[in-house]
């Protein structure tokens, strides 16, 4: 079924609330790929029915271009998600009618990294994916882990706020060469895809040096230039903060950090396209 008003996403949940389904939701902004198929098959095992959104958000976009050229594959979308019990595909009107001035700021999380690189960026995304569940009154909501810090920054606002919904954190999905599955890989030319699995493995391979007790600050700039050898650039991006509150850590690797687990995160451009991966340490 695919919707695109409120009125009719609304009356189609109320049926199901009253028969005392659970709702899983699964937020998209389509080009989808294995990787948005995977959360939907968890959805799917958790919930009596699944709901996904296909909505290109603009007010995440700090770049217009990149708003332009994001990818839009309504039609073949739609086909992978035969299985699903409702598509909601609402236009940027709908999410956002004239007179529109809220806004959900998550203000711990939202400047590093990705948001040091893309003004804005959270804000949109934490407003449009609160009003997201409010429409689908979903019980779950499936996350992928690529995104580790719209995941972090998901947790914190729907604890925050005492939002009555479950957030459920899926593994990335990777090609078999180590590239985590992104509807930006197809961007890529044929010499781009070729190169690109040298992120995730330059992100293992500080990861490894890090384990190994090498200095932090030493392993993430033997990191960035073997980037930079590899054809990435400008990098945004590659450091290692704690798992939860995305704190930066530079000090050497202690157990101290042992009860809130670190993570190693990368942004970097290549061929003007900006990938991002993240790894456990």
């Amino acid at each position: 079924m695919i919707i695109r008003d409120i009125a009719t996403l609304k009356q189609t949940i109320r049926g199901w609330k009253q028969a005392g389904e659970t709702i899983g939701f699964v937020p998209t902004m389509g080009a989808l790929h294995e990787g948005h198929l995977s959360l939907v098959k968890q959805a799917r095992a958790q919930a009596q029915r699944v709901i996904v959104s296909i909505f290109v958000n603009p007010t995440q976009f700090n770049n217009p271009t990149d708003l332009a050229t994001y990818p839009r594959t309504e039609a073949e979308d739609i086909a992978l998600l035969g299985h699903v019990d409702a598509i909601f595909i609402p236009a940027a009107e709908t999410m956002y009618p004239a007179g529109f001035s809220s806004t959900v700021r998550v203000s711990a999380m939202a400047g590093i990294l990705e948001g040091a690189h893309r003004p804005g960026h959270f804000d949109g995304m934490a407003t449009v994916v609160t009003k997201l569940f409010s429409l689908t009154e979903a019980d779950s909501a499936f996350f992928g882990e690529k995104d580790w810090q719209q995941l972090q920054i998901v947790r914190r606002f729907v604890q925050d706020l005492n939002l009555p919904i479950d957030i459920m954190a899926c593994p990335t999905l990777r090609e078999s060469d180590g590239l985590a599955l992104s509807s930006r890989n197809r961007r890529l030319s044929p010499e781009g895809r070729k190169s690109a699995p040298a992120l995730h493995a330059i992100l293992q391979q500080t990861a490894t040096a890090i384990r190994q007790g090498h200095p932090i600050a030493e392993a993430l700039d033997k990191g960035r230039a073997a980037l930079v050898a590899a054809g990435f650039g400008p990098i945004d991006y590659l450091a290692c903060c704690e798992a939860e509150s995305l704190t930066p850590v530079t000090t050497v690797f202690t157990t101290k950090h042992d009860n809130v687990g670190l993570r190693l995160l990368v942004a970097a451009a290549l061929e003007s396209v900006r990938l991002i991966d993240n790894i456990v340490i």
